[in-house]
Formats: C-alpha cells, structure tokens, sequence
C-alpha cells in the first residue's frame, strides 16, 4: 500500500512535468475524443429532461472513470507501469501550459494594440463574445479565465487524483468537460444539463477551496486575496468560481466581476474587490505566473497528502497485524 502511494507520487510529478514541458497536442488530445462521445450520446438521448439529462452524466462520467479503473488493474502489481499510467493521465487532464499559453497570447496583442486579434483568441479560453469588448473588458475576460481554470484545469484534478487515483483524475476531468458542454444555460441545455452542472459544482468544490487557499498564500497581496475571498467570494454565482476568482483578484490587486455578455446573454454579477483598480493588459502576466506557483504547490499538497495517507494507513496495518500475532 505505501508503495501505491509512492508510486501515484512520482507518476504525479512526472505527468505534471510533461505538461509543462509538452502541453497539450494540438490535435488528438484524449478529452477531445471524450468529449466527441459524450456529444455522440448526448445526440442519441437528448430530451428537454433533467432524467435524461443525469443519464448522460452517469453514463458518460461513470463509463470514463470505469474505463480508467479497469486501465489502472490491468497495471497490476508492476510499479513501473502504474507510475508510467499516472503520469500519461496526469498530462492528459492537467491544462495549465495551455491555459497559459492562451492567456499571454490574447496578452501580447493587447499589449501590441491588436484588438482584433485578442477578440479572436479569447474563445480560446472562455465562452464569453468578445466582439464588444474593449481592451480593459478584454484583459478581464482573461484575468478570470486564468483564476477559474487554474482550479479546473489543474487544482482539482489533482485534488481527485490524489484521492481517487487515475479513476479520480478521469472522473473529474470528464465531469468538468460535461459540464463545459452542457452545464450552461441555454435553451437547449437549461433542464438536460442540470445534472451535469451540479455534478461539476460538487466535484470542483475542494479543488476551488484550496486554489483560493493557495492563491492566498502564493499572491503578492496576502491580506488582500484573504481579505477579497471573504468578502465578496460567496456573492458569484458559481460557488466554486467565486472564491477562485475573488482571491485571485485580491491577490493581484485588481477589481474582476462585472457585466459581461455569455452564450448570447448578458449578466450582471457582482463585482469582485471593488475598491481595486481594473484590469490591465500586464495583469495578465501577472495573473500567469500566481496560476503556475498555485499549480506547483497543489502538486506538492496532494503528493504529500496522498503519502502521509499511506503512511498512516501502513502503521494501522502494522498495529493490527501485530494485535492479531500477539493473541
């Protein structure tokens, strides 16, 4: 058992390396392809029902996650091949190069002056449309993308591996793809994708906690991402986003939140950190470099988590062998 542990740990922090060494594949990245079957499915069960929409979730979240316990047996007892199995899944749902890579991408053409082209990358990294925003509304966009995917794309995954093994990591990371695709709002999606949406709400809950611990400790302003988390945290509508995005912008020392237009609507949600000034196109830099040091540390949390886990399920065991052999 402390072996397993071990073992997780170092696929962990090899998986974690090749993301930042490689990222993702431009073409044939293994979530693409779930994400094709689950929209396959999603076109052969669609009904305007939540019944049908939690079928979905089920079926398509529960076949992944039992798809990767069966991959995770077949390694077996062989260290090597666990460790090599951890480490290609860790890269395959980690996103935080990528993440990055668009972030500074929509950040040099603002810097250039270029609107039109950061208004063409920003899809890259959220769904909002951004041909009425300007610069500032731009520079934002982007600064809450990097806060709320930080916990999505890498936080969280790691926080489900660690619990839950290569199982754990596919599970989450499927449940945050349904819910990319059908966890909005929209007409299509606002009753079938219920299930999904609350699902994701559920799993990214202690990912989201500890990005906005994390931020707090690895910010430039720790009183005020502490400070920001507390106050305005629980006034986003997401309950995961909140948090994130508010430490993060106290951290930065930035004002996030606002108006925005999503999918065709337009929403009002509150603002973040309200006495900050607004976002700038050098914010995002800035709000790069925090998602990597809170990338990092989460590695090094769930890693040491997960070993002081097996190591104090080991000395339980031990106990117990040692009770019985005693009687």
């Amino acid at each position: 058992m402390r072996g397993e542990h071990a073992g997780y740990a170092c696929g962990a922090a090899l998986g974690f390396l090749a993301d930042l060494i490689a990222a993702d594949p431009r073409r044939g990245h293994p979530v693409a392809a779930f994400g094709r079957a689950a929209g396959a499915v999603e076109r052969r069960l669609w009904r305007d029902h939540r019944g049908y929409g939690a079928a979905h979730a089920v079926l398509c979240a529960g076949g992944a996650a039992a798809g990767a316990a069966l991959l995770q047996r077949a390694a077996g007892r062989s260290r090597g091949a666990r460790v090599a199995l951890t480490a290609a899944t860790v890269w395959a749902v980690l996103g935080g190069t990528s993440l990055g890579r668009e972030a500074r991408a929509v950040g040099g053409a603002l810097t250039a002056g270029d609107l039109d082209v950061a208004r063409e990358r920003l899809p890259h990294l959220c769904g909002r449309d951004p041909q009425a925003l300007d610069g500032p509304q731009l520079a934002r966009a982007v600064v809450e993308s990097v806060a709320e995917n930080t916990s999505d794309a890498v936080v969280g995954a790691l926080v489900w591996g660690a619990l839950g093994g290569v199982p754990g990591l596919v599970a989450f990371r499927a449940v945050n793809t349904l819910d990319a695709m059908v966890g909005h709002k929209s007409p299509r999606h606002r009753r079938f994708g219920w299930a999904s949406a609350r699902l994701d709400d559920l799993a990214g809950w202690p990912g989201s906690r500890l990005t906005a611990t994390l931020a707090v400790l690895a910010g430039p302003d720790r009183r005020g991402a502490l400070r920001a988390w507390r106050a305005d945290g629980g006034a986003h509508p997401s309950p995961n986003a909140g948090p994130v995005e508010a430490s993060f912008a106290g951290a930065l020392g930035v004002r996030l939140g606002g108006t925005l237009a999503y999918g065709g609507r337009v929403e009002h949600r509150p603002v973040l950190n309200g006495g900050a000034r607004p976002v700038a196109a050098g914010d995002i830099e800035r709000a790069v470099r925090l998602s990597r040091k809170v990338s990092a540390l989460a590695l090094a949390t769930t890693v040491a988590g997960r070993l002081v886990a097996g190591a104090v399920s080991h000395r339980s065991a031990a106990r117990r062998g040692s009770g019985r052999k005693s009687r």
